[in-house]
């Protein structure tokens, strides 16, 4: 089977290399960005922004090819890529939520944006706490990891 997708808008931020990028929007508290959507997509925009948040789907378009045992950045030991978020996925997709701070016209202001510029978005869902929000009782080898998410920067060890 052949899964397509199309590519909605373009996520702009100011990171233009993997190197120095926050690994997650928790690091990225008060990085300010926004989102292009095209056109033709830009009617679906209606009444999003009644949200605070949301998530945003896109492709990792900087990442070529993929393993399947990755050293993530808050590890120094090798685990199964699906037990992580590293980019080099047999599927590219990241998922990032993020503030909300204004819609205009097809531009979505943003902030928390830990994607590289010109990144390709997929899709854009409203996050709402009640769906989208559970307390975890288990975080696999997190739990372990002595650094902390909000200080942590990609380096070079996925390009």
């Amino acid at each position: 089977m052949r899964i397509e997708y199309q590519q909605i808008g373009v996520i702009h931020s100011p990171f233009n290399e993997p190197e120095g990028t926050p690994i997650q929007s928790t690091g990225a508290v008060g990085v300010l960005g926004t989102v292009e959507i095209f056109p033709e997509f830009a009617q679906g925009l209606q009444d999003l922004d009644g949200f605070s948040h949301i998530i945003l789907l896109y492709h990792f378009h900087r990442s070529e090819g993929f393993t399947l045992l990755v050293t993530p950045f808050m590890d120094s030991v090798q685990r199964g890529v699906f037990a992580t978020r590293a980019p080099k996925r047999p599927n590219p997709i990241g998922l990032s939520v993020v503030r909300l701070n204004k819609v205009q016209n097809q531009t979505l202001f943003i902030e928390g944006v830990d994607i590289l510029d010109e990144t390709p978005l997929l899709d854009v869902k409203p996050y709402v706490s009640e769906f989208d929000h559970y307390s975890a009782d288990r975080i696999g080898w997190l739990g372990q990891s002595n650094r902390d998410v909000k200080e942590t920067r990609a380096d070079r060890r996925f390009e």
